[in-house]
């Protein structure tokens, strides 16, 4: 952690208090460190920052019965009223998922929380490629069940690129990974590092500022650990984290069905593992 005292700041005006400024610092390192590998600068980075800001103060922190002016946007913001206009009249930026992206979530989901798709033990089972003469579960049933406007082996292909499924030598589709995790693809991994850790940001910044009720926003740390021990509570993490998000996945599927009119409330949990040790490599199924 850097020391506040190589910043040439004034603690009789800071406005930040020094806990804050260090959970800030804790938050930003591993950003930095991405930015860094993917050549973004910190020049480029403040000019992501500043229509950021001037967004943020404009949608959540309106005074009541009061229009947003450019001057108070400023004195909120510290960004140069000029510029704010600028940001206002600029479009707003894309934010929707990549379309394999979206339709690879839902069909995944079925997958893992429907019956038919589902073994005794309510693992995703090996799915055929291509329609059953009787009907019976195979992934173009599956396929078709979500899309009409694309072929299905399209998507198979990209799942497959990703490394999210694989192919036995009888034809039949193997899902790789619990949920819509994928091993390769630089957009998909972005697009849920976006997603996933913005709504656990999202849910930490809601208790740190009293709001309520509160978010389940918990972790379990641990020191003084072997390499081994290590390992061994990476497996255990993964294997009951998984049984829950398969549960909470199945549990909102369902729900999704009972659902009048057009719902479009929508809610994330996220299970996580860190540790700063080199775990073992993985060992191939």
């Amino acid at each position: 952690m850097i020391p506040l005292k190589k910043y040439d700041i004034n603690p009789t005006k800071m406005i930040a208090n020094t806990a804050i400024v260090e959970a800030i610092q804790r938050l930003l390192r591993p950003l930095v460190r991405l930015l860094l590998a993917k050549q973004i600068t910190y020049t480029y980075l403040i000019s992501l920052l500043k229509p950021l800001y001037v967004d943020v103060a404009m949608t959540d922190f309106q005074l009541e019965g009061k229009q947003q002016t450019d001057s108070r946007l400023s004195l909120l913001t510290g960004v140069h009223r000029k510029d704010i206009r600028r940001f206002l009249d600029e479009p707003q930026i894309n934010l929707t998922p990549p379309a394999n992206v979206s339709l690879g979530a839902r069909l995944i989901g079925r997958w893992n929380s429907e019956s038919d798709y589902l073994d005794e033990h309510a693992l995703p089972i090996p799915l055929p490629r291509l329609s059953q003469a009787d009907g019976s579960p195979s992934f173009e049933r599956l396929f078709s069940e979500e899309s009409k406007d694309i072929r299905s082996r399209v998507v198979l292909d990209e799942w497959l690129r990703l490394g999210i499924v694989n192919i036995d030598a009888n034809d039949f589709i193997h899902l790789c990974t619990g949920a819509f995790v994928p091993q390769q693809g630089v957009e998909e991994k972005l697009y849920y590092l976006g997603r996933n850790v913005r709504d656990h940001l999202e849910s930490a910044v809601h208790n740190v500022l009293d709001e309520t009720p509160p978010f389940l926003e918990r972790s379990v740390y641990s020191d003084g650990l072997s390499p081994q021990a290590i390992d061994e509570l990476a497996q255990m993490a993964e294997s009951m984290s998984m049984d829950v998000l398969r549960a909470i996945n199945k549990r909102a599927q369902e729900l999704k069905k009972t659902s009048s009119g057009d719902q479009k409330n929508r809610m994330t949990l996220g299970v996580y593992f860190y540790t700063d040790a080199t775990l073992s490599p993985k060992k191939s199924s």
